[in-house]
Parts: structure tokens; C-alpha cells; sequence
């Protein structure tokens, strides 16, 4: 039997130029208007046998406001930044350059001290490859968008530097299916 997971990205909680690593925060004014205007055609969504989002307040938002009450996910967080984490690239740019550059050109390569990007990648696909096979009601993930990214990497079988090409913008949802070891992208009108 196969899984039907649709992952929704989160509504944003800044700008693009204040987004910080590993960030915590709740969903800006605007990302509660976006939220609050893509409800009528999100709602959908809450007809999942079982609605998940990662553990983040804006993922956890994201959820209420649609109304999917979903069950926070520990393996769903983002990626462990650990010295970056709160500060913007621009930041850590400028402070260790050949750290960012490093970590960019190797996906095994974690000079922040937290997770590599292959680890992330894997931790996300080790979670979808332990959803359970749903009655046909399919399952749901408000997750941050760099998550959603590692699932489709993952999904995908691609390499991991294709992570950096994949572009999840905030509501917007992508559809999985398959099983472990087995997914495959479904796009939907």
C-alpha cells in the first residue's frame, strides 16, 4: 500500500532578507494574511487521516489557521545550524566566508558544528519513510520550507546539491507518494 503525503511549506514569518538560520519564529502580520487568505482553499487539506507540521511556532501557526490541528513532528525540524543558528546568511558570510563556501560545495561538510546538509536530507527521508499507509485520506505536513526541500531531494533519489536549485515558496504544496524507498512527485492541478 502507498502513502499520499502533502507537504505544505509554511507561511512566512519575515522577509527574505531577514530569514535567519534554524529560526523560531511565529508567523509575521503578513504571513497570518496569507494564511488567513489561503484558508478557503487549504481547508481542503484538514480531510487528511493524519496532519503533521514541524515543530517550529510559524509551521505550528500555519496549521492552526487553516484549521488542521497537526501533531508536531521532532524529525521535521529544520536543519541544525548550531553556531549559525538566528543569524542571517549575509551574517555568517561576512564573519566565516570560507565556512559558508565550504558548507555550500560540500553536503557532508558542517563547519557550524550542527547538521550537514546529506544528515538533514537523510533524517527528513528516514521520517517519510516511516509514514504509515493511509485508508486513502492521505496524510499532511506543514513543514518549513528547507524541510520540504530535503523531502524532495530525498524523494527524488537526486544529489544532495540539488537541494541548493529547489525553490519552495511559502503555501505552497507539493504531493508525494510512494512508500519507503519509493517515492515518487505528483503534480496536481
Amino acid at each position: 500500500m502507498h502513502v499520499r503525503l502533502k507537504l505544505l511549506a509554511a507561511a512566512r514569518s519575515s522577509t527574505l532578507l531577514e530569514n535567519r538560520f534554524d529560526d523560531d519564529r511565529p508567523l509575521d502580520a503578513a504571513g497570518w494574511h496569507e494564511a488567513e487568505r489561503a484558508a478557503p482553499v487549504l481547508c481542503r487539506l484538514a480531510a487528511a487521516e493524519l496532519r503533521y507540521c514541524s515543530p517550529s511556532a510559524r509551521c505550528r501557526e500555519t496549521g492552526e489557521v487553516l484549521g488542521l490541528t497537526p501533531l508536531a513532528q521532532p524529525a521535521l525540524r529544520d536543519c541544525d545550524m548550531g553556531r549559525w543558528r538566528g543569524r542571517t546568511l549575509a551574517e555568517v558570510t561576512a564573519a566565516e566566508p570560507r565556512a559558508v563556501d565550504a558548507w555550500l560545495a560540500d553536503p557532508r561538510s558542517a563547519p557550524h558544528g550542527g547538521e550537514s546538509l546529506l544528515a538533514f536530507i537523510t533524517r527528513i527521508g528516514t521520517w517519510l519513510d516511516t509514514r504509515p499507509p493511509g485508508d486513502g485520506a492521505g496524510l499532511v505536513a506543514v513543514a518549513e520550507p528547507n524541510v520540504v526541500r530535503a523531502a524532495l531531494a530525498y524523494a527524488l533519489q537526486a544529489p544532495p546539491h540539488t537541494y541548493w536549485r529547489l525553490d519552495v515558496q511559502p503555501l505552497s504544496v507539493t504531493t508525494l507518494r510512494g512508500r519507503a524507498g519509493n517515492w515518487s512527485l505528483a503534480l496536481e492541478a
